[in-house]
């Protein structure tokens, strides 16, 4: 297992952004290694991380103001080689056709259920270290 996971966060809301963090804490699940976040307010800095690389998963805020998560989502699915998986983070369930049509490898609602978050973070992780080895 590798010593650390690393994982964007995208909101332009801080309370979004700590609510993502405390939601899944330092580590979403016994078999994962403990997370690293990377938090990002703007679309700019979202691509200038994914162009440095290291990133495990991204979770991006489909409510985020003035580029949606959901539209984010599905910019950095077309653009980045290898893009790690997206978790979006959805307004409401009836959103969750827009979390489909932006390429989403899962979706949550807001605000953050703990327990739900931290299982599909865990299961993107898994999928993604499992990928690289």
């Amino acid at each position: 297992m590798q010593a650390t996971a690393t994982v964007l966060v995208y909101s332009d809301n801080a309370i979004t952004r700590e609510q993502v963090r405390l939601a899944a804490g330092r580590r979403p699940a016994a078999d994962v290694p403990p997370v690293e976040y990377i938090e990002c307010a703007t679309l700019p800095a979202v691509l200038s991380e994914l162009e440095k690389g290291g990133i495990d998963v991204c979770v991006l805020d489909g409510e985020a103001a003035p580029a949606g998560g959901m539209g984010v989502c599905r910019q950095i699915k077309d653009e980045i080689f290898r893009c790690p998986p997206v978790l979006v983070l959805m307004g409401r369930p009836q959103d969750a056709w827009l979390a489909t049509w932006s390429r989403a490898d899962a979706a949550v609602t807001l605000p953050v259920d703990p327990v739900e978050f931290s299982e599909s973070l865990a299961s993107l992780l898994r999928t993604r270290l499992a990928a690289n080895h």
